[in-house]
């Protein structure tokens, strides 16, 4: 921290000051982030127990999941705790560790969309060489530099702004850490630090974006070519969920970060685009994916049944030998039946 730094805590407005709409709010932001963490948590269920899904493709898409469970979590715990205890304060630690996490988070989800889009570009333009491009060594190294650029890309603007003196004001007009709102209660001069965080914004949401709209442009004139019209369709399927949840994430973004709206009006935009960015989309993600995939559909559909034909099994075993079904402890609650 700077040495002029006298602010000890930030006041972040939130959504609204309205009284009567925060149990409202509350409510609604609640039932988004328990079915965020429940769909998104169900894919990486779904995809670490079903060999058929032990893919490139899923083994991205587990990962993507992944990720948007972290990045819901480090905004949506916070707000709903102001909300219900009506304390609207963050302390100047988690005010950093959320910006921090924040925009480390969000851009490896760049890198990782990109890493995806190549994936199908490669499963569909070079289908016969895709075992050997993309193989699980290469998976792997792909989705560890997703991760450790997407630090490297954040940690230094995230270090400049933390040593920046605040002496105050302290209010946030947003509902977490933005980086906008956060510069303008910096005391000196942000030019640099903004310009650096442009040029971070450009790199991380341009230079991905530009890379996965080039696989996807060749991806769809592929798709062209296919003589097949059950294959064409089965090949756009497959690549349509993924631009949609493309356009979902960077048309929000470039909205925030490329093209940040001035004044209070551009203030309150931002706060709209930035709760469709932090909250509706990564809770369509997995519905998105998963109601436009027959083989997750199916595989889901499998575990449910499977499921419920062993709990009635087990109803049914237990009523008609009362005295004779033992269960024996452990992770697969088995039955011992004595005759």
């Amino acid at each position: 921290m700077g040495n002029g730094t006298s602010v000890t805590e930030f006041v972040l407005l939130g959504l609204t000051d309205a009284c009567e709409m925060q149990m409202l709010i509350f409510l609604g932001l609640l039932l988004t982030y328990l079915l965020t963490i429940m769909g998104n948590l169900l894919i990486v269920v779904i995809t670490l127990m079903d060999r058929r899904l032990h893919t490139p493709m899923y083994y991205f898409l587990r990962h993507f999941a992944i990720l948007e469970i972290w990045f819901t979590s480090i905004i949506f715990p916070k707000m709903l705790t102001n909300i219900l205890t009506g304390d609207n304060t963050i302390s100047l630690a988690g005010c950093f560790l959320q910006f921090f996490l924040y925009f480390f988070l969000g851009t490896t989800e760049f890198l990782l969309l990109a890493v995806m889009s190549f994936d199908r570009y490669v499963a569909i333009c070079n289908p016969l060489r895709y075992a050997t491009i993309i193989s699980q060594r290469i998976c792997v190294q792909l989705v560890l530099c997703s991760w450790i650029a997407g630090f490297l890309l954040i940690i230094v603007p995230s270090i400049i702004t933390v040593q920046q003196p605040f002496c105050g004001p302290n209010t946030i007009n947003h509902f977490f850490c933005d980086s906008f709102p956060l510069l303008e209660l910096i005391c000196t001069d942000t030019s640099l630090i903004e310009l650096l965080g442009f040029v971070v914004a450009n790199v991380s949401l341009l230079g991905t974006l530009s890379v996965t709209a080039t696989c996807y442009g060749h991806i769809l004139h592929t798709i062209q070519h296919i003589p097949s019209a059950k294959d064409r369709h089965k090949a756009f399927s497959t690549c349509s969920s993924h631009i949609v949840v493309v356009s979902l994430v960077y048309g929000s973004c470039i909205f925030m970060y490329v093209r940040s709206g001035k004044g209070s009006q551009g203030k309150d935009r931002n706060k709209v685009v930035a709760l469709l960015n932090t909250m509706v989309t990564p809770m369509l993600n997995p519905f998105i994916y998963t109601l436009r995939n027959k083989l997750v559909k199916q595989v889901f559909r499998e575990q449910v049944s499977k499921l419920i034909s062993q709990s009635c099994g087990i109803k049914r075993l237990e009523l008609i030998f009362p005295d004779k079904v033992q269960r024996i402890s452990g992770p697969k609650n088995k039955l011992r039946l004595s005759l």
